[in-house]
């Protein structure tokens, strides 16, 4: 065999490859054994029909399609490793000469990774939010442990703000009953904005035995986004009760003996948060810069089989689940469907760059990953994606999946790496030391070349 390789841009080339007739022995072999066990032909046992009645009765082309068909994928594979090409995706694959006897002459198109030059990185500067946490934030959050700790207690009186009211609920369309618009015995929290606009306004002034009616827009069920006529009555009043803030509560509502201990633990808490939160966002600015630096040429095929998966998943797997479809969304967010197609390639650029360049830094760091950094990183993953370590182990080996989180992973080692060489200062101009690099990098490389419907699904 021999084989060359032409570029015809720098993330696509195409081999061109002649086989010796003698070198597809071995597929014209199984081709006529593939052939015999298909076919009857009177006279011979089956499996035992000779190879010149084969090509007698059903022609020798239909062997030779066999046989090229069996010996392409083994010839081109041979190209690429002889070329040491890095190749992307299926090659689009052209016979250009068959000689019965002779010869067999083919090419191959294919995207392959750009080289890419990895540039001094140690200039990087980055500024990230500062970690403050004032006596308002520690306020709020015993607040909010302590609205956990609420109980209600039934009033006869109007309802007000904050009480819990007990409600039946039927909803009119153009003034029709929809069938799943009826419900009774709901519980709702006035004030919680969880049910319908209008809602609040609806029941305060009620008591027990009132009823009003009021128009909302629906945010689920059959006539979603359709205007309703809703009438609700209220079928009890209770008024939410919060426990004193003292250290009988902070012994109950958590393992402290006192509530100056509690509080201090929520601070500690809040920072550890916002510790977290600034590791993250140093990650991703950093990452930002290094992407500014380096010039990565996208394979064109790569990057539309790319929007088309992310286009698919978000639609039929995130908006499904939200009970959305398509032209809905795109309602909701304000957005023509050229302005999204738009949106969805750029995150489809910015992830395919990301891999691209983390991956030249693995290579030219020499990263390695051992089994306890995999292991860590597919705890990480198994606990984001609901499933048990087990279970998720089980799916990635299954699904051939291991080579993607080790390749995971040493794209967050990449990144930490350059964040490690990275001046990160926060707001205040302080200079931010950060710990546990390698698991927020690995967060953040994973962030940027995931699929983008997290972030088109924000509304």
């Amino acid at each position: 065999m021999k084989s060359a390789v032409e570029t015809l841009n720098p993330t696509r080339v195409r081999l061109s490859i002649e086989v010796p007739f003698e070198e597809l022995k071995d597929s014209l072999d199984a081709a006529y054994k593939k052939i015999n066990q298909q076919v009857t032909v009177k006279g011979f046992r089956k499996g035992k029909i000779p190879n010149r009645v084969i090509d007698q009765r059903f022609g020798r082309g239909a062997v030779l399609e066999e046989a090229v068909n069996d010996a392409l994928p083994k010839f081109y594979t041979e190209a690429v490793n002889e070329g040491e090409l890095n190749v992307l995706g299926q090659p689009e694959v052209d016979i250009t000469e068959l000689k019965d006897g002779e010869l067999l002459s083919f090419t191959a198109e294919v995207d392959i990774r750009p080289t890419i030059e990895i540039p001094d990185y140690s200039g990087i500067e980055v500024e990230v939010d500062a970690v403050e946490v004032n006596d308002e934030d520690v306020d709020k959050a015993v607040e909010d442990l302590r609205a956990r700790f609420a109980s209600t207690n039934p009033v006869e009186r109007p309802a007000a703000d904050g009480d819990v009211v007990t409600i039946d609920l039927e909803a009119k369309v153009e003034g029709e009953v929809l069938e799943d618009g009826v419900a009774e015995g709901v519980s709702y929290t006035i004030g919680s904005g969880e049910l319908l606009d209008g809602i609040d306004e609806a029941v305060t002034g009620l008591e027990a035995g009132g009823e009003a009616t009021f128009t909302s827009s629906l945010k689920g069920g059959s006539a979603e986004g359709k205007e309703a006529e809703v009438t609700v009555k209220v079928t009890a009043v209770a008024a939410r009760e919060l426990p004193e803030l003292d250290d009988d509560f902070a012994q109950m509502a958590s393992e402290f003996d006192t509530l100056d201990e509690l509080k201090a633990d929520s601070r500690k808490r809040l920072e550890n948060m916002k510790q977290y939160d600034q590791a993250t966002q140093a990650q991703e600015r950093v990452l930002e810069k290094l992407l500014e630096l380096v010039e990565v040429p996208i394979p064109e095929k790569l990057l539309e089989d790319e929007v088309k998966t992310r286009k698919h998943n978000l639609e039929h797997h995130q908006l499904g689940q939200m009970g959305l479809d398509i032209e809905k969304y795109l309602e909701i967010q304000g957005k023509t469907a050229e302005e999204f197609d738009a949106e969805l390639r750029e995150q489809a650029v910015k992830g395919i760059k990301t891999q691209f360049v983390l991956d030249e830094l693995v290579n030219k760091e020499k990263l390695n990953v051992n089994q306890e950094e995999l292991t860590e990183h597919l705890m990480r993953r198994a606990q984001s994606s609901g499933m048990s370590p087990d279970q998720f182990a089980q799916a990635v080996v299954e699904g051939g999946q291991v080579p993607m989180l080790v390749g995971e992973v040493a794209r967050g080692k990449a990144l930490a790496v350059v964040v490690e060489a990275a001046k990160v200062t926060d707001t205040n101009g302080e200079a931010v030391e950060l710990e546990d690099e390698e698991e927020e990098a690995a967060e953040a490389a994973d962030s940027a070349e995931a699929s983008s419907e997290e972030k088109t699904t924000e509304a």
